[in-house]
């Protein structure tokens, strides 16, 4: 006689029969924009979000998707947008930039889940837009007016899962540089640093006779300067690598070349060129993947193009590693565009901005992809942005 075989009905399965210390290691998986939405849920996870142990939790997770923090004239508020989701998002803006409505505070670096501002007197501020939890750092021993700050960059460690954090200052004029870092971990800034320029930084130059020779980008001559100033943090576009142990900082001259400063051996060489100067470009530097690559966008024989370029130190030589589709970038032609761009692992989040038009693309340097992100509406209008900052949401960086 056959047994009948009954199957058994799966069996139900809650998150309320979690005990709260994998319940919390389950919550801290949801995507960072899930967390504004826990303490609406029920007492638990109202609970759980406020919690120190939820935010250790969230500390063990490697990483997050970058959210990119966008940086638009006169507005009061803080709008990211979230590339987990691909959607826009509002935050709070940070208290303590509002408590003193006179103090004018400019965006200028972001790493980890942190972000810098930098006020009107020359103080930072260090904020977590997430939490909206807020900073200022002490003031500098010394004032920056008569000198040239030519980069801030932001670095984040962790650190027995907890955030440390450096602010790092490069300032003066070519060849006479110096640097200034202000630790988390001691609470202060440390002494100015003298930059020398690097010993066979001659074999970085072109020779103009070389049939060979490889030129880099200026923003002098010809230069597309009707929209070149439109965000003010282009002044400081810089980035931060640490490979094999030196920490270095690269930023854009004011002649537009490419300057390496390594404050590891505390000194600096300049790039060599890509184009000839009196070609009609913007540019930008970005950090990807701990390494440093340039976007250039440029009009030849009546077309534009949009092309990422990485140095290959081995062949002393720029290659190009990426080109935005001739269908995309040939709708800026003529339109003097300026671009601002900022990297993100793998992907490049850029800014281009021009009178005419103001667009936001999204390229991933492993498949080539160039997406055209969707526009920004708040209250029914259009919101148009000059550049953006990368950086990891995480509730549990604290300042």
């Amino acid at each position: 006689m056959e047994r009948s075989l009954k199957r058994k009905s799966p069996e139900k399965f809650s998150l309320d029969d979690l005990n709260e210390d994998v319940f919390e290691r389950v919550l801290s998986w949801l995507p960072t924009s899930s967390f504004f939405r826990l303490t609406s849920v029920c007492k638990r996870w109202k609970s759980a979000a406020a919690s120190v142990s939820f935010k250790l939790a969230c500390s063990h997770i490697p990483s997050r998707d970058p959210w990119f923090f966008m940086v638009a004239p006169s507005l009061n508020q803080s709008v990211i947008f979230d590339s987990a989701e691909n959607s826009w998002k509002r935050l709070n803006h940070p208290r303590l930039l509002l408590e003193d409505s006179n103090r004018s505070c400019m965006l200028v670096a972001a790493s980890g889940g942190l972000v810098c501002y930098r006020t009107s007197s020359g103080n930072f501020i260090v904020c977590n837009p997430v939490t909206g939890s807020c900073s200022e750092l002490p003031p500098m021993n010394f004032a920056l007016e008569n000198q040239c700050l030519n980069a801030v960059v932001m670095s984040t460690s962790f650190i027995d899962y907890k955030v440390s954090y450096k602010i790092v200052l490069v300032f003066g004029e070519l060849p006479n540089l110096s640097f200034k870092v202000y630790n988390s971990s001691s609470s202060c800034w440390e002494d100015d640093n003298p930059l020398g320029r690097k010993v066979d930084d001659s074999s970085m130059e072109c020779d103009s006779t070389d049939d060979n020779v490889v030129y880099f980008l200026s923003k002098a001559g010809n230069v597309v300067a009707s929209s070149m100033q439109r965000s003010p943090t282009k002044q400081y576009s810089s980035v931060f690598t640490n490979k094999d142990g030196e920490e270095i900082v690269y930023f854009l001259s004011s002649s537009g070349t490419v300057v390496a400063c390594n404050l590891t051996s505390k000194c600096f060489f300049e790039y060599p060129r890509l184009l000839p100067v009196f070609c009609e470009y913007s540019i930008d530097i970005v950090e990807c993947n701990g390494e440093m690559l340039v976007v250039l966008l440029s009009e030849f024989l009546e077309s534009t193009s949009l092309r990422v370029w990485k140095y290959d130190e081995a062949n002393r030589c720029w290659q190009q590693i990426a080109a935005m589709p001739a269908a995309m970038s040939h709708e800026w032609y003529g339109k003097k565009p300026d671009i601002n761009c900022v990297g993100a692992g793998s992907r490049i989040f850029i800014c281009l901005n021009s009178p005419e038009l103001c667009t936001y693309i999204l390229c991933d340097l492993v498949t080539n992809e160039w997406v055209e992100l969707p526009k920004c509406c708040i209250n029914g209008e259009v919101v148009e942005f000059m550049s953006a900052f990368s950086f990891e949401p995480r509730i549990e960086a604290s300042v």
